[in-house]
């Protein structure tokens, strides 16, 4: 019999295209065995909710949580972690379409490599679902990992809609303390301190940016666009973008969750000595010249782009209110 594998769906006033487009992509998958668990975050569109109930009526495959108030992102994603039983997870957006072989070769990768979490690529598409990214790994130079790595601790590996985890996994996950900033970086980091990681370079579905996207997806140019309308461009303003957007939500606060959760001595000294190298960062206003540590915390595989980047946002801090400026 096959394995049972369980998808975790949040959904919070979605576009009603691009939620049947995604619940169908999944419901046509090749492996059969499976559930879909949908947690609707007290969405304030009710045609959504009336979606999801037809869906439900349609499938029995499907079941459907409704909240009576909004959790938000990463506890709806727990809330859905709870009440999930099957020994395989996959976390899922509600505007992406998966390929019908997602979750087969997904879980077949999973057991070949015999490691707790496996991520894999995709195209990116606008709202039109043109592709305008052949490759998400090349796009956004993601870590490519096979078994275990530092970068697991420093940086989150691979996109939640792109993940499939065990059990194991999820239990380590649960309850979510107050740290947790991403469920997708915490199950990674937890994948990496057990059996590891592996990766599918084979884009297996088309992940979707739009107007909308609360994570991921955008591009440096957009998300500092974003912040020059409402901050201006003084370097106090790229300063605090530094600070607020770069360091502390993309690296120090995922590395603070990565410490309260860790079990291993190992990766809770490496873990506060990054910490330790990030809030120096912080106070360094020109230029900070303890560039040799950002090799030992942050540099690997496809990730040349993403680390010149960076070393100028982190080390040259002068150089990169240049660009901002821009």
């Amino acid at each position: 019999m096959e394995k049972k594998v369980e998808i975790l769906l949040t959904t919070y006033n979605t576009n009603h295209k691009f939620l049947k487009e995604q619940i169908d992509s999944i419901l046509n998958q090749t492996y059969s065995n499976i559930s879909l668990l949908i947690s609707d975050d007290n969405s304030a569109d009710k045609e959504v909710i009336n979606i999801l109930k037809e869906y439900e009526k349609k499938d029995k495959r499907i079941r459907l949580f409704l909240q009576e108030k909004n959790l938000g992102y990463n506890r709806n994603f727990e809330f859905l972690l709870k009440c999930s039983g099957a020994d395989y997870i996959m976390f899922c957006d509600h505007d992406d379409i998966w390929n019908e072989d997602k979750v087969e070769k997904s879980l077949e990768k999973l057991l070949e490599d015999q490691v707790d979490m496996v991520y894999c690529n995709s195209k990116q598409i606008n709202e039109k679902g043109e592709v305008i990214k052949e490759n998400y790994f090349k796009y956004k130079n993601m870590p490519l990992i096979k078994g275990k790595s530092h970068l697991a601790i420093s940086r989150c590996i691979g996109i939640g809609c792109s993940q499939i985890i065990t059990k194991n996994v999820k239990n380590e996950m649960l309850p979510f303390i107050d740290s947790v900033i991403a469920h997708d970086w915490l199950a990674a980091f937890i994948a990496n301190e057990n059996r590891g990681i592996s990766y599918i370079e084979e884009p297996l579905f088309k992940y979707r940016l739009h107007s909308n996207n609360v994570f991921g997806g955008r591009s440096l140019a957009q998300n500092l666009s974003r912040w020059k309308e409402e901050n201006g461009t003084s370097y106090k303003s790229y300063l605090k973008y530094r600070k607020e957007k770069v360091i502390d939500k993309a690296y120090l606060d995922g590395a603070k969750m990565c410490l309260d959760y860790s079990e291993n001595e190992e990766n809770k000294k490496f873990l506060k000595e990054l910490i330790s190298y990030y809030e120096d960062l912080e106070k360094s206003k020109y230029i900070n010249f303890h560039i040799v540590k950002y090799f030992k915390f942050l540099a690997g595989k496809n990730l040349f782009k993403k680390m010149i980047k960076e070393i100028v946002i982190f080390h040259l801090p002068i150089l990169g209110y240049l660009a901002f400026k821009v």
